[in-house]
């Protein structure tokens, strides 16, 4: 007696059990990114059976091999969707041969039949008729799916992925994802500030004195006893934790300063760029300048070593971002990770250009042209009275840039403030513009920050955009609802005036 037959270990898998909270974390991983579980389901499926029930891999990178894994098979159904249209232009072919072919013989039996009986040779032409329009009908059908029906299912799966947007210029890869199906984003990516032109950007060793650096410490100038020369402008005490995060006490400072400007010092230049790139000939007087807390790191002529703490922002980006698509507000950056609060995010980086040359290269711009919003480095224009062109700079991120040109505005109440930060010069005229998380941010979180926009400013080189940020504070609200009130305001008032005159 033949003894039962035990089931083979290379049977089907079976289906992902969703109370797993192995597979429920995989799930809310994939739906993060946009994916529906019903798709992720048999692709999770067959990673199991391919790694033998294994999550090591799978879990690895927050799920990329499944997400990798689940864009491949959206490839591959276009692939033999292409196969299908194939197909079908061959049966539409073979219809058509044969339609005509039934056509010609229903020809010549209608000319020998035609006048012995006409009705017959008409049944018979329809009958023809019929065939060739079925024919041309699979055509037409087949045209019009791939014209109409058929491309907004494409659409759909329409998804650009690129896993690494900087081409190995960054420490991490940074990936791009969309599911929408927008354009892709045209800039040339570059992992740091590059001058346009004009900008005066000198670095040089000889204009670091030596009692502005740190010649003589060693390792890690966190761990020292007695702060060195280089905390002197954090007040003799270094901004960041061991940790490599902004201690509290800073980070509370700089929020105060961008959302209680009154209350914090301005500086008001003699003959302010911003005013004089508008206009040279008479300029009006400088609005103001907020003075704000500046990060000094250490340098090249430092002795520490790169692990220094006080090196943070120089090390460049060592956080998972993605850049990805959004209905509404087109491009955005999120975060992969968890990220606590004050942790460095990546540094605002594009072309370096003087104010006049911003403003000469926005009037060439044209007026439906996608523009990134500048960034002018304007911290320190008060410790001089009058300053030369190529001293009062700004960064441009539209045409050449970083990651940071991806982050959305968000008025008041966004996730990241921008600090500036001394790295290769203590001339403030340049410095770089730092991203830093204002509270702990959660993994797949939108990072945004608060662009400091005048919404009423007409005057700004760059006209403002209509804020889309959702914040319950949002400026651009707010004043779209006082210009609703003061036009129904206005309204009652022409009301009641003609009801007088009456």
């Amino acid at each position: 007696m033949a003894s039962p037959q035990r089931s083979s270990k290379t049977s089907e898998p079976r289906a992902p059990n969703p109370n797993d909270p192995k597979i429920s974390k995989a799930f809310s991983a994939m739906e993060c990114l946009g994916i529906s579980r019903e798709v992720v389901k048999p692709v999770l499926k067959n990673l199991l059976k391919l790694y033998g029930g294994s999550w090591e891999l799978i879990e690895e990178d927050n799920y990329r091999t499944l997400a990798d894994a689940i864009f491949e098979s959206f490839d591959d159904k276009k692939k033999s969707k292409a196969v299908m249209v194939v197909e079908s232009e061959d049966q539409a072919s073979s219809a058509r041969e044969n339609g005509n072919k039934v056509k010609e013989s229903n020809s010549d039996s209608n000319r020998k039949a035609h006048n012995s009986n006409v009705e017959g040779s008409s049944v018979d032409t329809r009958l023809g008729a019929q065939r060739v329009s079925s024919s041309s009908g699979i055509q037409r059908k087949r045209h019009q799916n791939n014209e109409s029906g058929d491309h907004s299912a494409t659409d759909k799966r329409l998804i650009h992925k690129i896993n690494d947007i900087t081409r190995g210029t960054e420490r991490l890869k940074i990936s791009l994802i969309d599911e929408i199906g927008i354009d892709l984003p045209k800039f040339g990516y570059i992992p740091e500030n590059t001058s346009y032109q004009d900008a005066y950007v000198p670095f040089t060793l000889a204009r670091i004195a030596d009692e502005n650096c740190c010649l003589k410490c060693n390792g890690d100038c966190l761990s020292s006893r007695v702060p060195c020369a280089c905390s002197r402008e954090t007040g003799g005490e270094f901004a960041y934790t061991s940790q490599g995060l902004l201690k509290d006490e800073f980070l509370g400072a700089c929020i105060s300063m961008y959302h209680e400007p009154l209350n914090h010092h301005h500086f008001y230049c003699q003959d302010c760029p911003l005013e004089r790139a508008k206009n040279v000939q008479n300029p009006e007087p400088c609005k103001g300048h907020l003075v704000r807390k500046f990060i000094k790191e250490c340098w090249r002529k430092c002795g520490c070593s790169m692990e220094c703490g006080n090196r943070v922002v120089q090390r460049g980006i060592t956080c998972k971002l993605q850049v990805f698509a959004m209905e509404d507000k087109g491009w955005g950056l999120r975060t992969l990770e968890n990220l606590p609060k004050g942790s460095f995010v990546c540094e605002y980086v594009g072309e370096i250009l003087t104010n006049m040359e911003l403003y000469e290269r926005n009037k060439k711009t044209r007026i439906n042209e996608r523009h990134t919003y500048p960034v002018s480095l304007d911290s320190d224009w008060g410790s001089e009275q009058i300053l030369k062109d190529e001293e009062a700079l700004c960064l441009d991120a539209t045409n050449y840039g970083n990651v940071a040109r991806f982050i959305n505005h968000r008025c008041f109440d966004s996730n990241l403030i921008e600090i500036p930060v001394e790295v290769e010069t203590p001339d403030h005229h340049y410095y770089h513009i730092a991203f830093f998380t204002k509270r702990n941010v959660n993994a797949y979180e939108e990072l945004t920050w608060d662009y400091q926009i005048d919404f009423e400013d007409d005057g700004h080189p760059i006209k403002a955009f209509k804020c889309q940020c959702g914040s319950s504070y949002c400026r651009d609200v707010r004043r779209e609802a006082v210009g609703t009130k003061v036009k129904e305001l206005g309204v009652k008032r022409r009301k009641s005036g003609t009801s007088r005159v009456n």
